[in-house]
């Protein structure tokens, strides 16, 4: 069966090819009764303009990338939602890859996805990753790129951040007002910039409630779980717990308490515990877990909406957009005799 054409329906109607293509892309001067006539007949003609030629003409594939550390994180399915739901209806499709927080694999995403003439990238990067030269040399020639979460705020590029040390400071100063008077903090890897954030308010708590340097701790524990629960067993084997953890995120938080009960410890009655970044499973297990809740799904948009701009070529009034979250108590973290 032939395929339609343009030029069919132009012949069909006795029309110019150009007004059939006025009348699909609705521009001003063709008129309203003519355009309707046009698609009338295309549709009974069974003709329908090709996608890829129409983005070729308006110099745009109306494809975004977006490469994230992983799937099995909800945090970043709440960010792609986000994503998605600015992009979609702009008429965008958005094509995500996983680094599973390999660097050379991100990289190699990345590079796939620019010379697929992706429009722009939004990127969470993985730890340790060392191609940040390569996003600033695509930037300087005029590539839009907006990153997410794991970066610098320093980092002289388009940015969505949330307020690490901020919440990492009223989640570790939740823990002193329940009256633990010695506190770990189970961190992240020290390649990334939240692992710093977090760090630097956890020590501005302790810091300003005058704890002494022997009673809290910064453990670089990492962001799995077999990592953190390691690092947990090896504190008991040592007779090293303090009588409350912070860790860097619910993972490692839901980890932690695993270990403590597999070594009949009770949270919250013998150690507290709050995690971070408020996953579904933290009001779902027992004890219930204290966790910040970060705006995923905003964080997401915010992201998406900053591309825009950046393609459109529209002012964006800051470099950097940081968000700010909230502080969820449940039982794990509140101490017994209060």
């Amino acid at each position: 069966m032939k395929n339609v054409t343009i030029k069919d329906v132009a012949e069909k109607l006795n029309v110019s090819i150009s007004s059939v293509s006025r009348a699909f892309n609705d521009t001003f001067d063709i008129k309203k009764e003519t355009r309707n006539r046009i698609l009338k007949v295309a549709r009974e003609m069974g003709y329908y303009p090709n996608p890829i030629a129409k983005k070729l003409t308006q110099k745009k594939t109306f494809n975004i990338g977006v490469v994230v550390p992983e799937f099995i994180n909800e945090y970043y399915s709440e960010v792609i939602r986000g994503i998605q739901d600015i992009l979609v209806d702009l008429g965008y499709q958005v094509l995500i890859m996983q680094s599973d927080n390999n660097p050379e694999r991100e990289l190699k995403n990345v590079k796939t996805l620019v010379q697929n003439m992706m429009d722009g990238l939004i990127i969470c990067p993985s730890v340790k990753s060392k191609n940040m030269d390569y996003y600033l040399d695509e930037i300087n020639k005029g590539y839009p790129i907006v990153f997410l979460n794991r970066i610098e705020k320093m980092f002289p590029a388009k940015k969505v951040l949330f307020n690490n040390t901020k919440w990492s400071f009223f989640a570790t100063e939740h823990l002193i007002y329940q009256g633990y008077k010695r506190i770990y903090h189970l961190s992240g890897s020290n390649d990334l910039g939240i692992t710093k954030d977090r760090i630097q308010g956890f020590i501005k708590a302790m810091e300003k409630h005058h704890f002494s340097k022997d009673d809290y701790k910064v453990i670089e524990t990492g962001i799995l779980s077999e990592e953190a629960m390691a690092t947990v067993q090896k504190l008991i084997d040592n007779e090293d717990l303090p009588e409350a953890f912070i860790c860097v995120s619910d993972f490692v938080a839901l980890s932690t308490i695993s270990v403590l009960k597999q070594n009949r410890i009770e949270v919250p009655k013998d150690i507290g515990v709050i995690g971070f970044t408020e996953t579904k499973m933290a009001s779902l297990v027992s004890p219930k877990l204290s966790s910040v809740k970060q705006p995923t799904y905003k964080m997401g948009k915010s992201a998406a909406e900053m591309l825009m701009k950046l393609i459109n070529n529209e002012p964006i009034l800051s470099e950097t957009i940081v968000l700010d979250g909230s502080l969820n108590i449940r039982e794990s973290s509140l101490k017994a005799n209060l």
